[in-house]
């Protein structure tokens, strides 16, 4: 079966600094995968070349057996959806229309709001809302894109999106993230939250300085020694007790 995410020797350069340096990443349909590591490590970057965002200096990323660089801004848009850091929109907006910026009808843009539990900010102004309820009202604007992709290897390629969220807020949007990869799509998504990229993610691309750490199951991955390796401190695996 092709893979709806295949990368192969991916190399992105800015200038004369490598930013990802020959790394591979293959991603089924109905997994879910996690990029980790330290600020600079080249996480953004790589997700960036994965959506055929970045030009490479080497290697390859096929999308659903397609090579990024043979398809338009149009063909992209119906094989990957992103989630970006940060979406720069300052007009007044509504969050539905925000959401319908999809291509969307009203009523399934509130449909997604509510996915990401959102539902009564439909007829909120955009700029008024919070960091973390923009993000999440992105966040049903790209689920709103994927839904409508009809090809089976179509991914859902997330920058950080939990970034600018409560821990409660975290906890639904991987849980949103699992259950797009449940209904067969492809789920990348840049983390800084090592537990719960544990507790969520089937695997872990662990990154630093360009070049890949380590990748594998993400309790494998995301261990002291390796973590230690990528980060250049310490880590502790610390049991918590569940509240009562």
């Amino acid at each position: 079966m092709t893979a709806a995410i295949d990368a192969r020797g991916v190399t992105v350069r800015a200038g004369r600094a490598t930013l990802v340096d020959g790394v591979d990443l293959t991603v089924a349909a109905g997994e879910l995968v996690a990029i980790v590591g330290p600020n600079g490590a080249g996480k953004s970057t790589l997700l960036g070349a994965i959506a055929g965002d970045r030009a490479l200096a080497a290697g390859r990323v096929m999308l659903g057996g397609r090579d990024v660089r043979d398809l338009s801004i149009a063909e992209l848009a119906r094989r990957r959806a992103v989630l970006r850091q940060r979406t720069n929109l300052t007009l007044a907006f509504t969050a539905c229309e925000v959401v319908e910026l999809a291509g969307v009808s009203p009523r399934t843009a509130r449909e997604h709001l509510a996915t990401v539990e959102l539902a009564d900010f439909a007829d909120r102004s955009y700029p008024t809302l919070s960091g973390g309820e923009q993000q999440r009202v992105q966040l049903a604007r790209v689920l709103a894109q994927l839904a409508q992709m009809p090809h089976r290897g179509a991914a859902l390629l997330l920058d950080e999106p939990t970034a600018a969220l409560d821990p409660r807020h975290q906890q639904v949007v991987l849980r949103i993230a699992r259950d797009v990869a449940a209904a067969g799509r492809a789920v990348v998504a840049v983390l800084h939250d090592l537990p719960l990229a544990a507790r969520t993610c089937d695997r872990a691309l662990l990154l630093a300085a360009g070049r890949t750490v380590a990748l594998g199951p993400a309790a494998d991955t995301l261990v002291p020694d390796l973590l230690a390796e990528a980060y250049g401190t310490r880590f502790a695996v610390i049991s918590a007790v569940a509240p009562v």
